[in-house]
């Protein structure tokens, strides 16, 4: 078989040898560059992905030639070289070349202990990884039991050839990558198919002399805060970590407990700070140093970017950007939208140990540690102790929304990542975890049976971990948010570039002080449901339910209508005059009755009826499919008391702060729309209130009325809608489940086999589906604006969030999406990225950095 690349099997390193990542891999285009800057790299050969392709399928490589080019007794090491960073690799083997002959010189210069060290770790590394010998056979022998280890289970001696040897750590490297583990687990950090991996042949710099010898690593920043601090370590006598003597261990810097590299090399540890100096400016990046000093002289084997938490990456990239190293777009465009929600919330610490209980659906992201309750009165009691707790039910409703939130975070055994529990907790920025199947819960009981049979009671410390959807036993260490300057500083650049509006899901003033915390554009939706669920006021709302008629209603909902306008007094206040998008009144009524016998109980008492009645009402209310039945705008056709209480208490709260200075124009969204006949007669009754107001209070009044699509056929009538609709609001969530004919609260129990099946690409309540739901939302912006070219469209489901979807919106030209509070800053980094992708053309290679094509000396961003 013959090589078809057009590329020599073997190439050297140098400033002008023509060296890619995409061809040679990433650790060989950073070995040029750190050459080109003069900093002392050992002589290098990459060989190139290619040619470990051949070599994996058979085809030998001439290696004596490759060693010919280190000299008549060549030591050297074999490193792995993939495409991208983050893709691993096979291990790293060290002095290749280790022979009777070189262990004798060693033993001559450096003495025999540590020659018999030397050459004892090689050993070990080609019976381990190349041999593939057990490694049990190994561990803690001396060199001559090694060697006859090696022996005894190969029936022949350990290679003196150093080219034999380089050929078999070669092809075992080679083959390793191709191998079946190694496939999955680069795929499962978003590596190709056909992934590559080169491979780097490199002169030993061996760690250990006479003089002052060893091996260490160096960063100049934190990786946990980002902030300016060397850090690493360094060895006597040493290398790659392993040390030869005892105690050998030196501080890097000036430290009162021990001695130092700074003192005990101080030029080497100058030139060690310009080295780190040159990458971040030349390489753009805040890099850790890989170097080895032998007998004083001083080689850097690798340079790799500073691991770092997601709050010391936005710190290190506002860093970079405002000491001009990196335009401030590119900064922007190296924080992931993910890296923002760690830095919102607190996080478990990923250096703590995890006993993890359960598995679930990851719906808010976020950490908590509390005691279990099971209910929300009990999480009620552990608030009022100032007890940190979480609530863990198989399911929520509307009732436990008082429970979630005095509770640090939400567990549920059943759910998905649009369930009750999910879009509550979203915006209460409350950890939660749904879709935890594979837990027992016992509520009269009040304990909590685990997978591996572990019984957990009412009061037990676990740790709620949103971010990856785990829950684990005791109290886990927590990292706070990062909600630094630098967070501040990066947020005005995006707000720069976003070039789409991004507004925020807030039900609550308390929802509407966080949107006004992370820069929202206003209150795209404004579920007016959630006022009503506070103890006083739901008593007020179980009334109007029993009321006998629509005079007895009206005046029940006379109670209601001080706290509404209350409500939109206060939203319209923090919100200083940006759009507030109200919804008027969803949910079917039978979410505001208790659940329980003892609960109707009690209702009864409140309102001094007979329970046979209560029951006999509440099972008059009870549909076969509710989300289908008497709700949204068909709630307000039937029973129009409710939105004109709704719509007054609008219009008197703007009128209120219109005295204030507060200029208010409300937007009034009617749900559930899917005949234009629905909206006339809503609109009529809307009008008609407004008018009575504006003669009410003397004083001139506007609003903007439009309609949530959320049924198909909205979307295909959308241009009979607009009619009568200033504004189009599409809501993804109940859209995607009527669509579908997918209940989003039961999709979690089959919907990992449908993903695992390929039936869909994704969870279609996670990421929008562009073919289906997608295709509705793009007929409904086309006939709606056709019909009314000055028609705002919007989105406010739960994909709202998603950078796909965003992007999606902006190409379909929505004027703007709205989300959770706190995925605001996400959403808006997102549509900031997608609009700096498209305003430039890329040319040149890849940054095996940042993953972006760049020219000499220019910036320019990813494609």
């Amino acid at each position: 078989m013959q090589m078809s690349a057009p590329f020599p099997d073997h190439v050297l390193i140098t400033p002008t040898q023509c060296i890619t990542a995409a061809a040679h891999g990433w650790r060989a285009k950073c070995l040029q560059r750190l050459i080109r800057l003069d900093i002392p790299v050992p002589l290098t050969v990459a060989l190139p992905i290619v040619t470990v392709r051949a070599i994996a399928q058979g085809q030998p490589v001439d290696c004596a030639r490759i060693l010919s080019r280190f000299g008549p007794a060549p030591l050297v090491s074999v490193r792995p070289s993939p495409q991208e960073t983050d893709w691993g690799g096979p291990s790293t083997v060290l002095n290749i070349g280790m022979n009777a002959a070189r262990h004798a010189e060693l033993s001559r210069t450096h003495g025999k202990a540590a020659a018999d060290q030397l050459y004892l770790r090689f050993v070990q590394a080609y019976a381990i990884h190349v041999a593939r010998l057990d490694p049990d056979m190994f561990d803690g022998s001396d060199l001559g039991e090694a060697l006859r280890a090696y022996q005894d289970q190969t029936d022949e001696p350990f290679p003196e050839n150093p080219a034999r040897q380089l050929t078999e750590v070669t092809r075992s490297m080679s083959r390793a990558w191709e191998g079946t583990s190694a496939r999955l687990l680069r795929q499962a950090k978003g590596a190709p198919e056909g992934a590559g991996l080169g491979l780097l042949v490199q002169q030993m710099a061996q760690g250990v002399g006479q003089g002052l010898s060893g091996s260490g690593v160096i960063q100049f920043v934190d990786g946990e805060t980002g902030r300016p601090q060397i850090t690493g370590r360094f060895r006597n006598q040493s290398q790659g970590g392993f040390s030869l003597a005892e105690g050998a261990e030196l501080y890097l810097t000036r430290d009162a407990r021990g001695p130092s590299l700074e003192e005990e090399a101080p030029q080497m540890f100058a030139d060690l700070i310009r080295h780190g100096a040159r990458c971040r400016e030349r390489l753009r990046e805040e890099m850790q140093i890989e170097f080895t000093i032998e007998n004083g002289h001083l080689s850097v084997l690798d340079a790799v970017k500073v691991q770092r938490s997601s709050g010391a990456g936005v710190r290190i990239a506002v860093a970079l950007a405002n000491d001009g190293v990196i335009p401030r777009q590119e900064a922007v465009l190296r924080i992931k939208p993910r890296d923002l929600a760690e830095m919102m919330h607190r996080q478990v610490d990923p250096r703590a140990p995890r006993d993890r209980i359960v598995r679930g659906i990851p719906a808010s992201p976020g950490a908590a540690v509390g005691r279990i309750a099971f209910s929300s009165v009990t999480a009620q009691t552990f608030a009022a102790r100032g007890e940190p707790c979480i609530l863990v039910r198989r399911e929520t409703a509307p009732e436990d929304v008082r429970g979630m939130h005095a509770a640090a975070g939400v567990l549920t055994e059943r759910g998905g990542a649009t369930s009750h529990a999910a879009v509550i907790a979203r915006g209460l920025g409350v950890p939660c975890v749904v879709g935890a199947g594979d837990l027992r819960l016992d509520p009269r009981e009040r304990i909590l049976t685990l997978p591996d049979g572990r019984v957990l009671h009412e009061g037990d410390i676990i740790t709620l971990d949103g971010s990856t959807g785990e829950a684990l036993a005791g109290a886990a260490e927590l990292l706070a948010p990062s909600l630094d300057d630098a967070f501040r500083t990066l947020l005005g650049w995006v707000e720069a570039a976003c070039d789409i509006g991004v507004r925020a899901n807030a039900d609550t003033p308390a929802d509407a002080e966080l949107a006004s915390r992370f820069a929202a554009q206003g209150i795209g939706l404004c579920r007016t449901e959630h006022m009503f669920l506070e103890d006083d006021r739901l008593t007020v709302m179980r009334e109007m339910i029993f009321a006998d008629g629509p005079t007895d209603r009206a005046a029940t909902l006379a109670r209601l209508l001080p706290m509404q306008r209350a409500d939109f007094i206060r939203l319209f206040t923090i919100m200083a005059g940006k759009p507030v998008c109200i919804r008027l009144l969803d949910p079917p009524l039978h979410e505001f009755l208790p659940k329980t016998r003892e609960g109707l109980r009690s209702l009864a008492e409140a309102l001094d009826r007979p329970l046979s009645e209560i029951i006999r009402r509440a099972e008059a209310l009870a549909e076969a499919n509710p989300m289908l039945g008497m709700r949204g705008v068909r709630l307000g056709i039937a029973w129009p008391e409710i939105y004109e209480m709704q719509a007054r208490a609008i219009f008197e709260a703007t009128l209120a702060c219109a005295r204030e200075g507060i200029r208010v124009v409300p937007e009034v969204m009617v749900p559930l729309i899917s005949a234009r006949r629905e909206v006339e007669l809503v609109r009529s009754r809307i009008d008609a209130v407004a008018s009575a107001v504006r003669m009410q209070e003397g004083a001139e009044l506007g609003y903007r009325l439009g309609v949530m699509v959320e049924t198909p056929r909205a979307a295909l009538r959308a241009g009979d809608l607009a009619v009568n609709a200033a504004f189009l609001s599409f809501g993804t969530n109940d859209l995607t489940q009527m669509t579908y004919g997918l209940s989003r609260d039961d999709a979690s129990r089959f919907m990992n086999a449908y993903v695992k099946s390929r039936v869909f690409p994704e969870d279609p309540f996670h990421t929008l589906d562009i073919e289906g739901v997608g295709e509705l939302l793009l007929i409904g912006a086309e006939r709606g604006r056709a019909a009314r070219p000055d028609l705002t469209l919007s989105l406010c489901g739960e994909h709202g969030g998603d950078p796909d979807t965003i992007a999606f919106c902006r190409k379909a030209g929505f004027d703007y999406i709205s989300c959770s509070p706190y995925r605001v800053p996400l959403a808006r980094l997102a549509a900031a990225h997608l609009a700096l992708s498209e305003r430039v053309t890329p040319v040149g290679e890849r940054d095996w950095i940042t993953g972006e094509l760049r020219r000499p000396d220019t910036i320019v961003n990813p494609s």
